[in-house]
C-alpha cells in the first residue's frame, strides 16, 4: 500500500484530480489497476501510449491532463522517498512546485513529465530522480559546499521555498522606456561592467557581504551569457535577469511592494469604491463578523459596491487583458513574465480624485456605522490601523507614479525575498543610473 504524502504538504487539488482521472483511464484501458507509484516507468509508458492514440501533443487538453496526472504520481514518489513537498509558485504551469527539505532543489513535475512525453521516453523520469537522489546524498554527506546542511541544521520548509521563489508580491514601477530599451539591447558584458562599477560607488556604501551577493547574482550571471548577443536576444534563456536589468536601468518611480492578495482585495477596490456618502444595509453575517473582531476595512471593500465600474475579469480586478503589454517586443518569447507594461488610462481619473484623508474618513464613518448596527463600541485594532495606512500609502505612491512621473507604468512581480531586498536594490539602481558611462552595444 502506498504511503500518504506528509501532513501539511497537500497535493494541489487539480493535480490530485488529474492523477485519479489518469489512474482510472489506465485501469479501464489495461483491464486491471496500474500502480503509478510503483510500476516501472517503461511499463507505465506502454499503457500511456494506448491512451495517447499517437504521438504526445502538448497543445491537446486531454494530453495535458494525462501529463498532469503522471506529474502527480512522479511527485508522490519523490515525496515518499525524500519528504519533498509542494509549495505555491505562480511561475509554475501547475501553480505549485516541488521542493526538498535538505537542499534548495526545485522541480516542476509537470514540466519534467511534459519533456519526457515529448521525447517519447518516460524512463527519463528515472534519470531525473537519480540526479536528485545523488544531489541530496552529496548534501547530506557534506560533499556539496554550496549547500552545507548538517544533520543539526534546520530543514527547509514550504514557507522557506515560497518566500524565496514564489512571486507573490507586486509593485507598480514607472519605466523610462528609452533607458529600459537601451539596457535590454546592450550586450551583457557591458552591463556586467556597469553594474560592478555602480556597486563600488553606492551611497551609502553597500556592506561587503551585500556587494558580494549582488556581484554573484547579477554581475556573474550576466558574464555567463553570450557576450556577442544583446541581453534581450537572450531573454528566453535568462528572463529574470533581463527584467531585473530593465528595472535597474529604467525605473524612475513607483510604489512599494505588497502581497498580491492585498493589492487585489484591499488596495485597488478602495480606488473603485471611492467615498460614498452612505452605506448599504448590513446582513446578520456581516454584523456578526464585526462582533467577532473583523476590522472595518476588509468589511468595507466586501460590502460597499463600486462607484466606478471595474473589469469583471482581468488582472487584479482593475485591468482588462487589453491593458497589458510587453516592456520590449523581445519578451514575447518568454512564457511567464514578471515585468509587464500596464495601460494606466483606466485608473488615472480615479487616482487623480484619490484623497487619502478623505478615504481614511470614509473608513472611519463605515466603522462607526457597523459598530452601531452591532451594538458594539467603535474601535480600531493596531492591525486594522496598519492595514489602512499601508493601503493609503500604496495608493498615494501609485497616484504620484501615474500623475506626476513621466514614463510607462509597469507591474512587477517579485518574491518575498526580493521585496525585502528592494531597498538595497534601489541604492544600486541610483548609482547605476547616475553612471557617467555610456552604454554601448
Amino acid at each position: 500500500m502506498s504511503e500518504p504524502a506528509p501532513q501539511g504538504h497537500p497535493v494541489p487539488q487539480h493535480v490530485h484530480q488529474a492523477q485519479l482521472q489518469v489512474a482510472a483511464a489506465l485501469e479501464k484501458s489495461e483491464g486491471k489497476p496500474l500502480d503509478l507509484l510503483k510500476a516501472p516507468w517503461q511499463e507505465v509508458e506502454k499503457a500511456v501510449i494506448k491512451l495517447l492514440g499517437g504521438p504526445f501533443q502538448v497543445n491537446k487538453p486531454e494530453h495535458q491532463t494525462l501529463a498532469l496526472g503522471l506529474a502527480g504520481a512522479f511527485a508522490l514518489r519523490l515525496i515518499q522517498e525524500h519528504q519533498a513537498f509542494w509549495f505555491p509558485n505562480r511561475d509554475s504551469p501547475e501553480g505549485a512546485t516541488l521542493g526538498f527539505p535538505d537542499a534548495i532543489i526545485m522541480l516542476s513535475p509537470f514540466g519534467a513529465v511534459m519533456d519526457s512525453l515529448g521525447q517519447g521516453k518516460l524512463a527519463r523520469l528515472d534519470d531525473l530522480a537519480a540526479d536528485i537522489r545523488r544531489s541530496l546524498g552529496q548534501v547530506r554527506l557534506g560533499v556539496n559546499p554550496a549547500q552545507p546542511l548538517s544533520g543539526q541544521a534546520p530543514k527547509l520548509s514550504p514557507l522557506d521555498y515560497q518566500r524565496l521563489f514564489d512571486p507573490g508580491f507586486l509593485q507598480f514601477v514607472v519605466l523610462d522606456p528609452a533607458k529600459a530599451k537601451t539596457a535590454l539591447e546592450t550586450k551583457p558584458d557591458v552591463l556586467a561592467r556597469d553594474v560592478r562599477n555602480a556597486l563600488g560607488r553606492t551611497q551609502p556604501p553597500l556592506p561587503q557581504e551585500a556587494r558580494q551577493q549582488f556581484d554573484g547574482q547579477i554581475v556573474q550571471s550576466l558574464q555567463r551569457l553570450d557576450a556577442t548577443k544583446s541581453l534581450i536576444d537572450q531573454a528566453e534563456r535568462a528572463p529574470r535577469l533581463a527584467e531585473l536589468m530593465a528595472h535597474l536601468q529604467g525605473t524612475v518611480g513607483g510604489t512599494g511592494s505588497a502581497p498580491e492578495d492585498f493589492w487585489h482585495e484591499i488596495v485597488l477596490p478602495l480606488l473603485f469604491i471611492g467615498n460614498p456618502p452612505s452605506f448599504p444595509p448590513l446582513d446578520e453575517e456581516e454584523v456578526e463578523m464585526f462582533k467577532q473582531g473583523a476590522d472595518p476595512l476588509p468589511l468595507f471593500v466586501d460590502v460597499v459596491p463600486h462607484a466606478h465600474q471595474a473589469p469583471d475579469e482581468g488582472l487584479l480586478g482593475a485591468f482588462e487583458m487589453s491593458d497589458i503589454g510587453l516592456v520590449h517586443p523581445g519578451f514575447s518569447k518568454v512564457g511567464a513574465l514578471r515585468l509587464i507594461r500596464i495601460n494606466s488610462a483606466r485608473i488615472k481619473p480615479l487616482l487623480e480624485k484619490f484623497d487619502p484623508a478623505a478615504t481614511a474618513d470614509t473608513i472611519k464613518r463605515f466603522g462607526e456605522y457597523v459598530a452601531k448596527a452591532a451594538g458594539k463600541p467603535a474601535g480600531d485594532s493596531p492591525q486594522g490601523k496598519e492595514m489602512l495606512q499601508a493601503a493609503l500609502t500604496l495608493l498615494t505612491d501609485l497616484k504620484r507614479s501615474v500623475t506626476q512621473v513621466q514614463g510607462e507604468l509597469c507591474l512587477r512581480r517579485l518574491t518575498e525575498a526580493e521585496a525585502a531586498s528592494e531597498q538595497a536594490l534601489a541604492v544600486v539602481r541610483k548609482a547605476l543610473q547616475g553612471s557617467p558611462l555610456i552604454l554601448t552595444t
